[in-house]
Formats: C-alpha cells, sequence, structure tokens
C-alpha cells in the first residue's frame, strides 16, 4: 500500500472481502447506522437539512441481526491477531451488535460511554444524551493498547489528581462537533473522539479500517496521524463529496496539534521487589525521613530512584 488511504464507494461487506486480506487490519473505528430510521429523523425532531448530503442509506430494523452478524464476521476475519476494534453504538439495536460480537472470538475489553453535549430534548422520558462504544480485540497476538501516549504516569490536574487515571476512565465527555451553515453528513464523529481512540490503540504506519466513511472523519484522522485508512461508504453523494476534502489534507498534519503524554511509566512498573531492594529502600526512607520529616515527600523522592509507582512504595515501607 503506496498511499496512506484507499476508500471506496461500495458496501462495507463487499468491500472488505475485495480489498481486505485476512489478518491484516491493526485497528478499527467505525459508526454503523443504528436502525431507527435516521433517513426520516429531521421529520420528529424538526431538523433543518438543507445542509445535510442526501441518500443517506438506512438499514431497516427486521434486517438489522443479520446486517450486524454479515459486517461482524468481515471484523473478525480482516482483524490481525491483537487487532481491535471500537464501534459506536446507540441503544436501540444495540444487542443485535451484542449477539453478533458474542458469534465470534472477538474479546470484549470495554463498554465505554461517550457522554456528549446537548441531548434530544423530551418531556416524557429521561434525555438521552449518550452513545456506546464497544472496544473489543482479537485474540492470539499482541494488543496495541499506548497507555501513556495522551497523558503521564505523573501528569496531574490543580487538584493533584492523575490526568492519566481521568482520561482512561470508561465514560468519555466529549462533545459532539456542530457545523451551522456548512456541508456536512447525516451523522459525524467528533474527530476529538476518532483521535482518543487511534491514539491509544494504533501506532503511526498502521492500517486503520472504517466499515462505514459517513463523514470520513476516521480517514480524515488517520491521514492527519500517518496511518494508512481503508474505508467504504455506499452512500454516493457523501463519498465524491468527502473524497474530494481528503485531496487536501497533508499526511501527518494532526500531529504538532494532538496531545502527548509526558512521560511513560516508572521502568520497574509491577516488577516483583527482590529482598535487596526492600532493604535497600526500607534504609533509604530511613534516612530521607529523618532529614525531610515528611512521608510524601520522601516517597516522591524514592519513585525516581526506585523506577516504581508511589503506592508500590508505600505498601513496602507500612510493611
Amino acid at each position: 500500500m503506496t498511499e496512506l488511504y484507499h476508500l471506496y464507494p461500495i458496501d462495507c461487506i463487499e468491500g472488505a472481502r475485495q480489498y481486505l486480506k485476512d489478518n491484516t487490519v491493526d485497528l478499527i473505528i467505525t459508526d454503523p447506522p443504528y436502525g431507527i430510521e435516521a433517513d426520516k429523523i429531521h421529520i420528529h425532531y424538526n431538523r433543518q437539512e438543507k445542509n445535510v448530503i442526501e441518500g443517506y442509506v438506512e438499514v431497516p430494523l427486521e434486517k438489522y441481526a443479520e446486517f450486524s452478524h454479515r459486517w461482524i464476521k468481515e471484523v473478525e476475519r480482516v482483524l490481525r491477531p491483537g487487532g481491535s476494534i471500537y464501534i459506536v453504538s446507540g441503544y436501540s439495536n444495540l444487542a443485535d451488535i451484542l449477539i453478533a460480537l458474542r458469534d465470534t472470538e472477538l474479546t470484549e475489553v470495554n463498554h465505554l460511554i461517550w457522554k456528549f453535549n446537548f441531548g434530544v430534548y423530551t418531556s416524557k422520558k429521561f434525555i438521552s444524551s449518550h452513545y456506546h462504544i464497544l472496544y473489543y480485540t482479537k485474540p492470539g497476538g499482541k494488543v496495541t493498547f499506548n497507555a501513556h501516549s495522551r497523558f503521564g504516569h505523573d501528569e496531574k490536574d490543580r487538584e493533584g489528581g492523575s490526568l492519566n487515571y481521568r482520561d482512561r476512565e470508561d465514560v468519555w465527555l466529549i462533545n459532539r462537533e456542530y457545523k451551522p451553515g456548512e456541508i456536512k453528513n447525516k451523522n459525524e464523529l467528533p474527530m476529538e473522539l476518532i483521535i482518543k481512540m487511534m491514539q491509544y490503540s494504533s501506532n503511526e504506519g498502521d492500517l486503520v479500517v472504517d466499515f462505514f466513511l459517513g463523514g470520513f472523519n476516521t480517514a480524515k484522522t488517520a491521514v492527519g496521524m500517518n496511518r494508512f485508512v481503508v474505508g467504504f461508504e455506499i452512500n454516493s453523494n457523501a463519498y465524491h463529496y468527502h473524497i474530494q476534502e481528503l485531496f487536501h489534507l497533508n499526511p501527518g498534519y494532526l500531529l504538532d496539534s494532538i496531545r502527548e503524554g509526558a512521560g511513560g511509566p516508572p521502568i520497574n512498573l509491577r516488577k516483583r521487589w527482590t529482598e535487596r531492594e526492600i532493604n535497600s529502600l526500607n534504609k533509604r526512607f530511613d534516612d530521607l525521613y529523618h532529614q525531610i520529616r515528611n512521608k510524601r515527600q520522601s516517597i516522591k523522592v524514592l519513585e525516581k530512584e526506585f523506577g516504581r509507582g508511589y503506592f508500590a512504595i508505600l505498601r513496602q515501607i507500612n510493611k
């Protein structure tokens, strides 16, 4: 594959069989149709559709289970052992996707919740303002999970909390993108959301696939982060509009603007303590505490000297 992107105006199942070999894909990020008559949703919610690209292809409710099973079997085939997939879904037909996933060898890692701003207002039930993100991997190989790609081990917020911990919680607060007056797709994932998934679960030069390109934000993000990308979009209007946008994007254009973690985990994280290390730690702690007279500050010094986390050192000292 010589170009960063290979995108096709074709059904994803046919496209995957034609253009993707077995066990070759590092990461899939995709947002399938929800099977809720999204092609008519503006009628129910009084949405203005004049700037929305026509031709959105919805999946009939009675065919949704079979549809989910068919494309997810292709996912299972093309992911490399250790490869990952993130599926964004509403709740209406989530069960069909989960059942299809359970009919594969793919392993559930997280069921994430994407909480966004401004759900659809309702007066007779609670307001829905979230989507589900299903994070699965394929067994048999090394999984890419860059735990410190966005926030370093020691980076803190103003209250002293871990930024890394907060970013890796399973509820994500990311606003949807609004484009008043601009041409747009029926439904688009915000690039901030895609960047986060791509940072954690892929590296430069990896192959990323989107089975349902939609607004092409997965493809645009992959090009901007120097990943190869293959994708499919059955709506020819959306395909021909968005493919033109990619012609103007320079590979790696996002890299300078993406936040990266400052510092990885301690070098001895999760390694077993030797008796010699424990004796040395206790002696060094006694010396430091005698000088500093502050337990927490003493441990902070020991973190760097011993290449261990704060609580790993605290547990040894408390023994």
